[in-house]
């Protein structure tokens, strides 16, 4: 068979994928973006929804405690709006330009021989929900494990150390990988 030597044996990888929360995991909280984040929310419940400015602070905290997210909250207790506008009016502003090249987790996510699904966030709430559904999890922002948490790194650079085995298939002779992503194939229309 013409492509028969473009296989090697592949053997099952421990995760199929990686999931990453992105604020405060992947890129820190002195980047000034979720603080960023927080003024676009406040603005929005003013501007947009007519939010009393001295309610804003408070009833913003407890949505978020309560629901996960300020939005979550506001559409719970009643608050009709648009998800993209929303969106648009809180993420779409943000300054990005402050996130530098992150060279390091660069490299570190360049380095696993396979996608391997392993949840990262530094929201235990959130690290519990995905816990329950059965999904491995990855609290960053600590060293120290706790209830729902599978792994707890201080910072996602420590990802090669805390998590060796998602690189071990590259060390092991038994298990291979394709030589090309894909067989070039013609289709005649």
């Amino acid at each position: 068979m013409e492509n028969e030597d473009c296989y090697q044996k592949v053997t099952e990888p421990k995760y199929e994928c990686l999931l990453f929360d992105v604020d405060d995991t992947i890129y820190p909280l002195s980047s000034g973006i979720s603080a960023e984040c927080t003024k676009n929310i406040i603005e929005y419940m003013m501007t947009k929804l007519g939010i009393e400015e001295r309610e804003v602070p408070e009833m913003c905290a407890q949505l978020y405690k309560e629901y996960g997210t300020t939005m979550a909250g506001l559409r719970a207790i009643g608050y009709d709006f648009d998800y993209d506008d929303y969106h648009s009016f809180v993420h779409g502003r943000l300054p990005y330009e402050w996130l530098k090249p992150d060279h390091t987790l660069r490299s570190l996510l360049h380095s696993l021989p396979i996608r391997k699904v392993l949840f990262f966030d530094d929201s235990i709430r959130n690290l519990q929900s995905a816990k329950g559904m059965g999904v491995q999890t990855v609290w960053v922002g600590s060293s120290h494990r706790t209830e729902g948490v599978d792994y707890a790194l201080e910072s996602i650079h420590n990802m090669r150390e805390a998590l060796p085995e998602l690189w071990d298939a590259e060390e092991r002779s038994d298990v291979g990988y394709s030589e090309k992503p894909a067989i070039e194939t013609y289709v005649r229309a």
